[in-house]
């Protein structure tokens, strides 16, 4: 093989080896209630769906579309601002019947691995609720990525997940039907 072959294979490699490792793009969660929501549901003595959300959160994430296992998401949630749209009922859930906002006023969550596809993602990590981390998976999707109208680039993904009450030092009786809570996530962020 003359010296100028190897020039050239050595280059091209160099050039396939570049193109095919990227690096994850970094993005910070849109203000909640623009377009971006936390979202849960418990049912209600097995009636019927009492639904609620949060209304303040934060946090950014790194999205790698040719290798999720690059990809990670941080998330930060204010308890205080639990809202099931009855004044009553969100004063008794932040109270240390449920959530424990005067001692514990936030939750997080923190992945630990992403895997699977953009259409079927599993995202792995630990959440923390009440004074209490427990690793979880939440079942994600991609809904788009692109540029939107003001010279930015945004993506979205959205998300769900189930957790039990209990797991979470979160005691109170409200019976059977009522021990889970279904967690529905919609993310919108902007590139940094």
């Amino acid at each position: 093989m003359t010296k100028i072959t190897t020039l050239f294979l050595s280059a091209a490699l160099l050039s396939v080896s570049t193109t095919a490792i990227s690096a994850p793009v970094s993005y910070a969660i849109d203000t909640p209630g623009m377009h971006a929501s936390i979202n849960f549901k418990i049912k209600h003595l097995g009636y019927s769906w009492l639904t609620g959300r949060f209304n303040k959160f934060s946090g950014d994430y790194q999205y790698d579309a040719t290798n999720l296992a690059n990809s990670k998401i941080s998330v930060k949630i204010d308890t205080k601002s639990v809202n099931t749209n009855h004044a009553e009922r969100d004063k008794h859930l932040r109270s240390s019947d449920f959530l424990n906002v005067s001692k514990y006023p936030e939750s997080s969550f923190v992945s630990t691995s992403i895997s699977g596809s953009d259409e079927n993602m599993q995202v792995q990590g630990d959440f923390t609720l009440n004074g209490v981390t427990k690793p979880i998976t939440i079942q994600a999707s991609k809904i788009g990525e692109g540029k939107d109208p003001w010279g930015g680039y945004r993506s979205g993904f959205m998300g769900t997940t189930e957790i039990k009450l209990a797991d979470y030092n979160i005691t109170k009786d409200l019976g059977p039907a009522s021990a889970n809570v279904l967690l529905e996530l919609h993310i919108e962020g902007t590139k940094k």
